[in-house]
């Protein structure tokens, strides 16, 4: 008796899942279909039911790693109801997202595999690029450059993500952090506060 689509969709979602946090956690070169069709509870021969190739798996589940991304950041804004953006940098740049790369944000994990990546991973990176740069202005709706400045607050989060990670030194770790989070709650330049 053959499987019903919904366990087709259902077994396919879930190798989706389980690639995303594995790329995210340890890059898009490392998983083999082997391992992740083991960790999925499924066998090696079944993969190309669900998919056309270990790059289709990668590009898919990239694209299911970025959008994860979004939900987040819009619950971070929401999480503070004074400020938005800091609600949005604390979360971002808080020790739980550097200590657990498989479910963070895709765009630190991602980066540079996406700029050696086929084109199906670029769109999916660049999307989400694009989604968070429209969530980051949003909240610098009085900024007379809400534009550049999102684009600094996202490099910036992205960037200290990815460098507190690489570091050995847990104190620099923590420093890079603290002190960019800081700077990034500062009030953007132009931008009209009550005072």
């Amino acid at each position: 008796m053959g499987h019903s689509q919904a366990d087709k969709a259902a077994t396919r979602a879930r190798v989706l899942r389980i690639t995303s946090r594995k790329i995210r956690a340890e890059g898009v070169t490392r998983p083999g279909i082997a391992e992740l069709m083991k960790e999925a509870g499924l066998t090696h021969g079944g993969f190309y039911k669900h998919f056309a190739s270990r790059d289709d798996l990668i590009a898919q589940a990239a694209a299911v790693a970025l959008a994860e991304g979004s939900a987040k950041m819009e619950r971070a804004a929401r999480g503070n109801e004074q400020s938005a953006r800091a609600g949005l940098v604390d979360a971002y740049l808080a020790k739980r997202h550097r200590d657990r790369p498989a479910t963070g944000c895709a765009l630190v994990t991602l980066g540079a595999a996406a700029g050696r990546g086929d084109e199906q991973v670029k769109q999916a990176y660049e999307k989400q690029v694009r989604a968070y740069l429209e969530l980051i202005e949003g909240l610098d709706g009085d900024s007379e450059d809400a534009r550049a400045e999102a684009m600094l607050t996202l490099s910036a989060l992205v960037g200290a993500v990815l460098m507190s990670r690489a570091v050995a030194d847990e104190d620099l770790s923590d420093e890079l952090l603290t002190t960019v989070a800081r700077r990034l709650k500062e009030p953007a330049p132009g931008t009209v506060t009550a005072g």
